[in-house]
């Protein structure tokens, strides 16, 4: 899938997202405070799904797939946090999603960077 393919999709995917708040709130099963941070989970699950694709086919100069990973993860935990504030009236559990989710990304960066260049040698030595 092309570039342009994959930003119509996107395009549409917000699109989605944003019908799928409205629809909630429209059935009366969350508030009209909601439709924001619901739109920002539904988009940041689709950001997952853009990133699992475009691993599989690579654009040369376009966002690494590690990055729209990121960013999915970090509209994930801010649309979560909100929602789980509004739900339960505690910052608590919503500062624990955030913190869940710094700590995957931490992860996922350190897997990503397990073999590393010696400034000094130039050897490639494996970081556990």
């Amino acid at each position: 899938m092309n570039e342009g393919n994959r930003q119509l999709l996107t395009a549409s995917m917000l699109l989605v997202a944003v019908t799928v708040g409205v629809l909630l709130y429209a059935a009366s099963l969350i508030s009209w405070m909601l439709i924001l941070p619901v739109t920002l989970l539904v988009f940041g699950c689709w950001m997952l799904a853009l990133a699992y694709m475009q691993s599989s086919n690579p654009v040369k100069y376009a966002r690494s797939p590690f990055g729209t990973m990121a960013l999915g993860l970090t509209l994930i935990a801010f649309g979560g946090a909100v929602f789980l504030f509004d739900l339960t009236g505690s910052v608590l559990y919503a500062l624990a999603l955030v913190l869940l989710v710094l700590a995957a990304l931490g992860i996922a960066t350190a897997l990503r960077h397990k073999h590393s260049v010696d400034p000094f040698f130039g050897s490639k030595e494996v970081l556990i």
